[in-house]
């Protein structure tokens, strides 16, 4: 299996500085916001943006990690905050890569039943390959890919990239 490599490491990190301007200026106003990331990768995202957001501005970040079961995602939606947490509060929803829009969709679903303040959706990548009706507020990249193609974004302790296989 070839791996072409789509972002690399200096890329990834000015992709996310970029994006954590972005909402910033965004949410400039608020003095808390919750960045939740969905599990794994998307999570491991969300804290490198959670990271570059306090460190250019005052805003209280709080960091929540979704868990939605890829197979099945109307299976029981979990997260690590209580929905309490999340009241009356500018939330971003982060993922790795947007492919059918349909992991963005349930989780967008799961914060439909809170009352919240602002919402946005922030990715690295955009696949352009949307089932659903959703889109990202804030991206890295958009790649038309075939469908038979696959990325995945690698985040580990001594390197972090994005290939596509």
């Amino acid at each position: 299996m070839i791996q072409n490599i789509i972002l690399t490491q200096q890329q990834i990190q000015q992709i996310t500085k970029r994006i954590a301007y972005q909402i910033y200026e965004t949410f400039v106003d608020e003095t808390e916001i919750v960045i939740a990331g969905i599990a794994n990768s998307g999570y491991v995202f969300a804290q490198k943006i959670s990271d570059e957001v306090s460190k250019i501005s005052n805003i209280k970040v709080v960091l929540g990690k979704v868990e939605i079961n890829k197979q099945n995602p109307l299976q029981e939606i979990k997260t690590d905050l209580l929905k309490t947490d999340y009241e009356n509060k500018a939330i971003v929803l982060v993922d790795d890569v947007m492919n059918s829009g349909a992991t963005l969709v349930y989780g967008v679903k799961y914060f439909l039943e809170v009352p919240l303040k602002k919402f946005k959706t922030a990715v690295l990548i955009d696949r352009s390959h949307k089932k659903y009706p959703v889109k990202a507020d804030f991206k890295g990249i958009s790649l038309s890919t075939s469908s038979l193609e696959h990325i995945q974004v690698v985040f580990s302790d001594t390197e972090e990239y994005a290939y596509l296989s």
